[in-house]
């Protein structure tokens, strides 16, 4: 059965919902995200029943059209989608000079997997004229709660998630890597041997969780703590790492300031560390540090906040999640147990940073509160029970 087929039974109304919204407001939008998360099936599920012309450019008779793009462009109506727009980025500069045609009511939507190109341009030739759409793998306020230990063993990449078995899904995440370090990086312009990042994306899920020592990766590897830290952009820039950053508070203790490194998908983790399937990951000594991975993802993708943290003291405090909702703060700890308790860390990050609640998201079937302020929460309510308690002002 055709995939594209099968992926249309995972309805994605939210991005549906933003893209309408963007689409009406702005002659250029950009769906940006990794390679294999959707792009392409969300924008033809867009593009149905309007008035549409698409063009792939990875596909030589699809660029061999656009040899005049500012003719060709500039002739089409209705929506215009420019699907891996990375591979031609003289296209910037045509979609400035057509976006400011006002007799023209096209609409651009652009499709990219290579951010730091994408934003770069899109910034400097489109400023003003843009609107940024995030897309990643299937989360799971789509898949569904039920469905969560298949969503946090298989990620969130549709092709590895809808496979018929676990090891179809590892096999489709094994060539995905491969890809992604042969075709992907090169084609970013990085010249840096596939074996070499192959290395470091496996020795950094290793460090998954953990706060950034560019020195000691870097010795390990034999290489210099600059050369690790541009691997770790490239990444970073790609979709396929988080750099966590710290918050800082002026309380008079040593505070962590360096990013805490994960991998945005925990199917890629999964497979660079050679974790197929759900009982192998629960006899993994790193299966707590997948498990705050997969949770810290999804609580940013449910609440897209503005701008996520973590924060903590070389004294032992730490919340593994803060964000700010409505000028309130808020925390979230990930903790792989079936009935966990708070910690003496939490209540010390509770008190530091004055959080107005926080969340103990667990594997647990049930759901209860703690105190007034603290949730105990299991990951099969976190899309309905995740509610922001209101306001002790009222307001």
């Amino acid at each position: 059965m055709d995939m594209d087929f099968l992926m249309s039974f995972i309805p994605r109304p939210r991005y549906l919902a933003q893209l309408e919204s963007a689409v009406r407001r702005s002659p250029v939008t950009a769906i940006l995200g990794p390679r294999q998360c959707g792009k392409t099936t969300l924008a033809r599920l867009f593009s149905s029943g309007r008035k549409t012309t698409f063009f792939d450019l990875e596909s030589q008779p699809d660029v061999q059209r656009l040899q005049n793009p500012e003719l060709v462009l500039g002739s089409a109506q209705g929506l215009v989608v420019l699907d891996e727009i990375q591979v031609m980025p003289e296209l910037f500069k045509v979609l400035r000079v057509l976006a400011d045609r006002r007799e023209s009511g096209s609409r651009f939507l652009i499709l990219g997997s290579a951010s730091p190109d994408i934003v770069k341009n899109a910034s400097e030739s489109l400023a003003g004229r843009v609107e940024f759409i995030h897309l990643s793998g299937f989360d799971l306020s789509e898949t569904g709660t039920a469905a969560w230990e298949q969503r946090w063993v298989r990620g969130g990449f549709p092709k590895s998630y809808l496979a018929a078995s676990d090891e179809d899904g590892m096999a489709w995440r094994e060539g995905f890597v491969r890809t992604f370090l042969e075709r992907d990086i090169p084609q970013l312009g990085i010249l840096i041997p596939a074996t070499a990042m192959r290395r470091f994306w496996t020795m950094l899920a290793h460090y998954h969780s953990q706060t950034w020592n560019g020195a000691e990766l870097g010795r390990s590897m034999g290489l210099t703590s600059k050369t690790v830290r541009s691997y770790l952009d490239i990444l970073s820039g790609t979709f396929m790492v988080r750099q966590l950053q710290p918050w800082f508070e002026n309380l008079g203790k040593r505070q962590v300031k360096a990013p805490k490194i994960y991998l945005r998908d925990s199917g890629l983790f999964h497979a660079l560390l050679g974790i197929p399937h759900l009982h192998g990951l629960l006899g993994n000594p790193k299966v707590g540090a997948s498990w705050e991975g997969f949770v810290i993802e999804q609580v940013i993708q449910l609440i897209q906040p503005a701008e996520a943290f973590f924060w903590a003291t070389h004294q032992g405090a730490e919340i593994d999640l803060l964000f700010m909702h409505e000028g309130r703060r808020f925390g979230v700890e990930c903790k792989f147990s079936e009935a966990p308790t708070p910690t003496k860390s939490l209540r010390i990050a509770m008190e530091d940073l004055e959080l107005d609640h926080a969340w103990i998201i667990c594997p647990g079937p049930h759901t209860y509160p703690v105190d007034e302020k603290i949730t105990v929460l299991s990951i099969k309510d976190v899309i309905n029970e995740m509610r922001f308690p209101p306001r002790a002002d009222g307001a």
